[in-house]
């Protein structure tokens, strides 16, 4: 009886001293840095950094967190889609991106990564047009999607292509700052 009440007692002190900045707590206590009591954290920004760290499952409750708060804009459709790719939902990724792109036509990195999905589909043909599109509405900036295009062309003009680059891989982009491999094979 003693040891259940002193555990008790230690638990709740554990609890008080989280919600009071003890314990080691950070000056912003147990949420987010930077964000206080009441604040929301960006749903998409979350689901990033869990893309990043390959937790695929909790970025897309992410995204639909973000997409609850800002709607489907093309920003949470192309996170959406992305996410669905990478959990291997392709028809679901392919529907999502699509709408990205009909949201917004000049959205570069939904475009990039419609070709990603269409080649993951097997399309190869229609994932050529996709990158070729992708390339020239970024205006040939984008390393990451001229080597999707080469790729892709690669595959199209021989079935077989497999590349001689073992790294030689599509990449998913997405806005700002940060890009996502997906392996496939070719």
């Amino acid at each position: 009886m003693i040891r259940a009440i002193s555990a008790c007692a230690m638990m709740l002190a554990s609890l008080a001293a989280c919600d009071t900045g003890g314990l080691g707590a950070s000056p912003d206590g147990v949420y987010a840095p930077g964000v206080g009591r009441g604040e929301d954290v960006d749903g998409l920004i979350v689901g990033h950094r869990l893309m990043e760290a390959g937790e695929f499952e909790l970025a897309l409750e992410a995204y639909i967190r973000a997409a609850g708060v800002q709607g489907l804009n093309v920003d949470t459709l192309s996170a959406l889609g992305s996410a669905n790719l990478r959990l291997g939902r392709l028809g679901q990724a392919e529907a999502l991106m699509r709408q990205a792109v009909e949201e917004d036509p000049e959205f570069v990195p939904a475009w990039n990564n419609l070709g990603v999905i269409l080649m993951e589909r097997g399309k190869v043909a229609e994932a050529a047009e996709v990158f070729r599109r992708a390339f020239a509405t970024d205006n040939g900036n984008s390393e990451q999607i001229r080597d999707n295009l080469a790729l892709a062309l690669a595959k199209l003009e021989n079935p077989g292509y497999a590349p001689e680059q073992e790294n030689a891989q599509f990449q998913l982009v997405r806005r700002g700052a940060g890009d996502f491999l997906i392996v496939t094979d070719l």
